[in-house]
């Protein structure tokens, strides 16, 4: 009687022993795959697919706006249209007769100015993978106080706002503008990757150095 619970003990063992070996075998697998994965990820693809997902979504959509914003010529960009104003100071426009000249330069022309060129440039050099991280902490800085004029300026109504974990992917605060700091904030904390001008830059310094 004791022999065979000994033996039926063994066989137990022996069958722990074997999953566990087994599962081992499947940890290092795991381990090895994902790893390499993660390697080449974090060198390759992280920065550029966020970049192209930026680019995919949003890109066109700051370059219309941004271009809209410029006045008529080439020069257009020394003397933004009356827009411009409007969409960052709705308010205060609209209590001056929509007329840029009745504001002071300063604060209000010097922020046109510094909010229209950021639009333009900025997710240019996002996508080109040029200063991206600061180009895309300055995106993620330029989407907040575009929300920010969206409802204090706008009066943006609460639905359109949404509210974090309400069940409802539609709003265009809590919803769309936080993916759009959140691909931004991938590229500001991972940079743009090996397929990036930074990358070349870096490159042809270390050269030079």
């Amino acid at each position: 009687m004791r022999g065979s619970r000994q033996m039926t003990g063994n066989r137990q063992v022996g069958a722990f022993g074997a999953v566990t070996h087994f599962a081992g075998i499947l940890v290092g697998l795991h381990d090895r795959l994902f790893g390499r994965i993660e390697r080449i990820g974090t060198v390759w693809l992280t920065g550029l697919m966020a970049r192209l997902v930026f680019a995919s979504v949003l890109l066109t959509y700051y370059l219309n706006s941004a271009w809209g914003k410029l006045g008529k010529g080439p020069l257009g960009f020394l003397d933004l249209d009356a827009g411009a104003y409007v969409s960052i100071f709705p308010k205060t426009m609209e209590a001056n007769g929509y007329d840029p000249s009745a504001l002071a330069f300063f604060p209000y022309h010097v922020i046109v100015y510094f909010g229209t060129w950021s639009e333009l440039l900025l997710p240019i050099m996002v996508v080109a993978g040029l200063f991206t991280r600061i180009a895309a902490l300055g995106m993620i800085v330029f989407v907040i106080v575009q929300s920010y004029v969206d409802v204090s300026g706008f009066g943006l109504d609460a639905k359109s706002v949404g509210h974090p974990f309400d069940r409802l992917p539609d709003a265009i605060i809590w919803d769309q503008r936080l993916l759009w700091i959140f691909v931004l904030a991938v590229i500001a904390i991972g940079g743009a990757g090996k397929l990036s001008l930074d990358h070349l830059l870096a490159r042809a310094w270390r050269r030079r150095s």
